[in-house]
């Protein structure tokens, strides 16, 4: 699932694909943190997520996490961005993502994590 940033001017990356997410605050774990940020951007608890990997980019440690879901986009109540949207790994072909994220993407579906959540 990945979020289309607003299209405001003066954002990094307006109008582009992202993964959901954001920054850490003081003392918060990056596990607190893409609750919170979830919680805040989506109205989406969730519940049993998991770490798929940490990445170190040029310029930040991203802590990327995986949950199982089937949510139904248009009844998520969304408070970011423009709208969220299910891709596949070939529906990504000719989308380039926000932050340097493609490559992570790429990596999540080269593993295929949730083949051993069964």
């Amino acid at each position: 699932m990945l979020l289309l940033r607003d299209d405001i001017p003066d954002i990094p990356f307006p109008g582009m694909w992202d993964l959901p997410g954001g920054h850490m605050e003081q003392r918060e774990t990056p596990e607190q943190c893409i609750r919170r940020e979830i919680l805040e951007e989506m109205c989406i608890g969730l519940t049993d997520i998991r770490l798929f990997d940490v990445f170190d980019m040029d310029d930040r440690i991203e802590h990327t996490f995986w949950q199982r879901a089937n949510f139904i986009v248009d009844d998520i109540d969304l408070k970011e961005g423009q709208r969220i949207d299910w891709f596949s790994e070939n529906d990504l072909a000719g989308v380039e993502l926000a932050f340097g994220f493609k490559s992570i993407v790429a990596e999540f579906f080269n593993c295929r994590p949730w083949r051993e959540d069964r």
